[in-house]
């Protein structure tokens, strides 16, 4: 695979660039099913992609086109090392590759050297790769601290991706066992109506964490493994009196406790543990005048060293697209 550079075009001409791919079979897949890719990257770069034998024409204003052409050689390089390549790979190295002409490649630099870069989390059933410049950031600290704060809206992978470095350092045998924790904290629902026992009753708080591990670990492992007590998920109010050594520890949604229950989740950390804590500080569920907790820790312990601060914002949503519109409305009406 090599660029082509093009001939200077005219000044009142789109910038025209030519990359060739040397494997015809990969090149398929690149394109996706009726050029799908092709069109979501048309789309969200505001380009033109034309396929040509073994070339893929990519016209587009000086930025766009450097832009993509620098997201089809990532995306190409992806398969080249097996991997698929699907909607949310496109949007992830969208993402990736920053505004502006410093995108173009530089002496026939080509995607596989950037390799070096990325950040991959292995767990039983897949690899997990960050989405975004905030996310990939935030994994290298979740590996490199003994505490790490998560904090950010709905749908920037916070908890997703703490669930993975802790799944992946308890198969590497950095940690014997995994804790998950939430507030168990009623958002507009009373609790003591749901039907069951207690556990029935809190479960359904605790489905996210479910999910998450479900991702993670094959078939039944989860479940064997939760009734081994190597993996605990249980309400944030039932870590009282314990002191978690050798675990890597989540504490989810932490902007619904409070902060006599944050300073009591912060010190059961113990020897060789790992502790997360995740929130987003537009969805407090606490009773009028509480105070959050996880506001309580960012300006108690911001200059502690070992303990980081990392934040997302809507640009770091990675579910649908029109959630990250969504988080941005409401942010404009404050």
């Amino acid at each position: 695979m090599g660029l082509i550079p093009p001939s200077p075009p005219p000044a009142d001409r789109a910038v025209e660039a030519l990359i060739e791919f040397q494997d015809n079979r990969l090149l398929i897949d690149l394109c996706g099913e009726f050029d799908v890719n092709l069109a979501r990257i048309e789309q969200l770069l505001g380009v033109q992609i034309v396929r040509r034998g073994n070339l893929l024409v990519v016209l587009g204003e000086p930025d766009a086109q450097a832009r993509a052409s620098e997201v089809l050689r990532a995306l190409y390089s992806r398969l080249e090392a097996g991997r698929a390549v699907d909607p949310g790979d496109i949007d992830a190295e969208i993402r990736m590759v920053p505004n502006g002409r410093e995108t173009a490649p530089r002496n026939g630099a080509s995607a596989e050297l950037l390799q070096g870069d990325r950040v991959e989390i292995k767990t039983r059933k897949r690899l997990v790769e960050p989405r975004t410049e905030a996310q990939k950031a935030y994994v290298r600290s979740l590996f490199a601290n003994e505490m790490c704060f998560g904090i950010g809206p709905a749908g920037t992978g916070k908890t997703y991706l703490a669930v993975a470095v802790g799944v992946n350092m308890f198969i590497e045998g950095h940690v014997d066992r995994i804790v998950l924790s939430r507030p168990a904290v009623e958002a507009g629902e009373k609790l003591g109506y749901l039907p069951g026992d207690m556990k029935d009753k809190v479960d359904p708080y605790m489905q996210p964490l479910y999910d998450a591990l479900n991702d993670f670990f094959p078939g039944k492992q989860t479940a064997k493994l939760i009734e081994e007590k190597r993996i605990e998920i249980a309400p944030l109010a039932f870590m009282r009196g314990r002191t978690l050594s050798n675990a890597f520890v989540v504490l989810d949604e932490a902007q619904n406790a409070t902060s006599m229950q944050m300073k009591m989740f912060l010190t059961r950390l113990g020897r060789n543990s790992r502790m997360v804590i995740t929130g987003d500080r537009t969805q407090v569920d606490l009773p009028r005048g509480a105070q959050s907790g996880l506001q309580d820790a960012e300006r108690l312990l911001s200059g502690i060293d070992k303990i980081s601060f990392n934040y997302f914002t809507s640009k770091d949503v990675v579910r649908h697209p029109l959630v990250a519109k969504i988080i941005e409305a409401y942010e404009a009406d404050g």
